[in-house]
C-alpha cells in the first residue's frame, strides 16, 4: 500500500507541495497485450479522495459509488490506480476521439512544445494558419472564418455574442433539456435546472419544446433519424404521417414562444440546437424538425447555430458534422472535445459576412489557436482521414446499436434506444407504460455493476435515467460485444432484484 509522509499541515488538510511518497508493497501493474508494464505513481486512493473534498471544487461530483482514480489510457482503454483495466466507453465525456494517448497525436504534441509552446496570435506562427485552412476545409458551403477558443462553453459564448452583434437583436431561441455550457452567458442557454445557480442567467434567452419524439407529447420513434426501432413501431418518412404531424406541432409550441415572449417583428438573434441533444439523454429531434426551425429563425431575423461539441468530426457516422444529417445548413458551428482528442481546444466557424462583425473592435483569446492546439488538430484531422473513424462509428456504431435495441423489447426497464454511430443512448424506465425514470438506486447499482465488469459508460438526461455511450471513434465490433455482455448483464441482474 502506497503511504503519504506527512511533512506539513494546515487548518484545510496536508500541503500538496509538502508530499513525499513511500511504496509498503509492490506498485499496481498490469500486463497488457504488449507486455506493457503498468505502474501509477501519485497519492493512495483515500489521500485523493480527500484532496478532491479539502482542495478541488465541490461541485466536482465524481462517477460511481466508489469513483475511479485513473492514471493511464492507451487508445479505447484506461487503467486505474491499481492496474484495473477498463474500456472506455464515453470517452472523457464524447472527447477522446481518434484514442486515448494515440501515437501519432503524441508525436505531434511532442514535436510542436520542443519548438515552441505559446506565442500568442499577436505573431504568425505556422500551425494556427495550417490548422484553420484544414479545418475550413471540412466545413460544407460559405463556413470558411475560424475563431480559435479553448472549451465548447467559451465556443458557446462566442457565438451568442456573434449572433448578437451581426443581426442587431438580443432575444436567442434554444431547446429545454439542451446542455450549451457553464460560462455566466451560456448558463443561461443551457435548460437544465440540475446546472443552474441562483444568480442572473440567460437575458434575452428563450426555451422553447424540446421536440423529443420518446418523452414528448408528439411523436414516436419511427419519427427519428435513427437505424434501429424497438418493436410495436414503424418507421414513418419526413413530411409524412405522424412524422408530419408532430413536427407541425412542435413548431405551433416554437410558434408560441415567438408570439408570447419576443418582441415584434424581426426580432431573434440566433436559434441554438445540438444535433442530437447530448448531456440531455441522446434526444434525437423528429425528422424535418431543424429545417423548418431554421427556416422560420432566419424568417425572424436570426441566424442558426449548430452546437457539435459532442457531435461532430464523424461521430454520428453518416456524415462529418451531425447537422449534416439534418439536411440544414447553419452560419456558426461551435465544435469542441472532439476537435483535440482531449487537449483543450475549441472552435467558432462562421461565414465572412458574420466574422467580419467582430473587427468593430479588438477581440483577443490568448490561448485559442496556440502552437500546440494548431498542431495537436491538425494531426486528428489526418488520423480522423487516415483511419476511418467515421465510417468506423458508422459500421461499429450501427453494430452496437442493433444489439442494444433488443434489450427494450426483453426488459421492462429498458425504454428506449437510439442515436446514430457512436452517440448511443438507453433511457432507463419504472414501466413502458408511463416512462417513469428509472429510480436512482436501480441506476446506480446498473452503472456500478458495468464498471465491476470493466466497461465505463456515461449518464445523462434531466433525471439521469439515460445511459450514454460516446466512447472512441477506434472502438472495434469485439468492445462492442463486450460492451454489450456487461450492460445486459448489468441490466439482467438489477432488473431480477426490482
Amino acid at each position: 500500500m502506497r503511504q503519504l509522509m506527512r511533512l506539513g499541515k494546515h487548518a484545510g488538510g496536508y500541503q500538496v507541495s509538502a508530499w513525499r511518497y513511500q511504496s509498503t508493497a509492490p506498485k499496481a501493474q498490469v500486463v497488457t497485450s504488449h507486455e506493457e508494464q503498468l505502474s501509477y505513481v501519485g497519492p493512495d486512493y483515500e489521500s485523493a479522495k480527500q484532496i478532491r473534498k479539502t482542495n478541488l471544487s465541490p461541485a466536482m461530483l465524481t462517477y460511481y459509488s466508489e469513483p475511479l482514480l485513473i492514471h493511464k489510457g492507451k487508445m479505447q482503454w484506461l487503467w486505474d490506480h491499481s492496474g484495473k483495466k477498463y474500456l472506455d466507453m464515453f470517452g472523457g465525456i464524447v472527447t477522446v476521439s481518434v484514442g486515448h494517448c494515440h501515437p501519432k497525436v503524441n508525436e505531434a504534441l511532442h514535436n510542436q512544445i520542443d519548438k515552441l509552446w505559446h506565442t500568442t496570435n499577436i505573431y504568425m506562427h505556422p500551425t494556427v494558419h495550417e490548422y484553420a485552412h484544414k479545418l475550413a476545409q471540412k466545413m460544407p458551403g460559405n463556413l470558411k472564418n475560424v475563431y480559435f477558443v479553448n472549451s465548447g462553453s467559451e465556443a458557446n459564448d462566442l457565438a451568442m455574442f456573434m449572433a448578437r452583434l451581426y443581426t442587431g437583436n438580443h432575444d436567442i431561441l434554444g431547446f429545454r433539456n439542451a446542455y450549451h455550457g457553464m460560462s455566466p452567458y451560456t448558463m443561461g442557454l443551457t435548460a437544465h435546472s440540475t446546472w443552474k445557480f441562483s444568480v442572473p442567467t440567460g437575458m434575452g434567452v428563450h426555451h422553447i419544446m424540446n421536440p423529443d419524439v420518446y418523452r414528448g407529447l408528439w411523436g414516436h420513434p419511427g419519427c427519428r433519424d435513427c437505424p434501429v426501432l424497438p418493436q410495436g413501431y414503424e418507421v414513418c418518412n419526413e413530411g409524412e404521417g405522424e412524422c408530419a404531424s408532430a413536427v407541425d406541432n412542435y413548431m405551433e409550441q416554437f410558434e408560441e414562444v415567438v408570439r408570447y415572449s419576443l418582441p415584434k417583428g424581426k426580432s431573434v438573434a440566433a436559434f441554438f440546437a445540438e444535433s442530437i441533444q447530448g448531456v440531455g439523454g441522446s434526444v434525437q429531434y423528429p425528422k424535418g424538425y431543424l429545417k423548418r426551425a431554421f427556416a422560420r429563425t432566419r424568417e425572424l431575423g436570426g441566424v442558426c447555430i449548430s452546437d457539435e461539441v459532442q457531435t461532430g468530426f464523424g461521430r454520428t457516422g453518416e456524415h462529418f458534422w451531425g447537422f449534416q444529417g439534418h439536411g440544414v445548413m447553419p452560419d456558426i458551428v461551435t465544435m469542441a472535445k472532439g476537435i483535440g482528442n482531449g487537449f483543450p481546444m475549441a472552435a467558432v466557424v462562421t461565414t465572412p459576412e458574420i466574422a467580419a462583425t467582430m473587427s468593430q473592435a479588438l477581440h483577443f483569446n490568448t490561448f485559442g489557436g496556440n502552437p500546440m492546439a494548431g498542431a495537436v488538430g491538425i494531426k486528428v484531422l489526418e488520423v480522423m482521414d487516415e483511419e476511418k473513424t467515421q465510417e468506423n462509428s458508422d459500421v461499429v456504431g450501427t453494430y452496437l446499436l442493433n444489439k442494444l435495441v433488443q434489450l427494450v423489447d426483453k426488459y421492462e426497464i429498458v425504454g428506449d434506444v437510439r442515436g446514430k454511430g457512436l452517440m448511443i443512448g438507453i433511457e432507463m424506465v419504472e414501466d413502458k407504460s408511463s416512462k417513469k425514470p428509472l429510480n436512482g438506486d436501480a441506476m446506480m447499482k446498473i452503472w456500478d455493476k458495468t464498471k465491476e465488469g470493466g466497461v465505463l459508460i456515461g449518464k445523462g438526461g434531466h433525471f439521469g435515467q439515460v445511459f450514454r455511450m460516446k466512447p472512441p471513434m477506434c472502438i472495434t465490433q469485439a468492445d462492442a460485444d463486450l460492451t454489450l455482455q456487461v450492460i445486459e448483464d448489468a441490466i439482467d441482474q438489477v432488473n431480477k432484484q426490482m
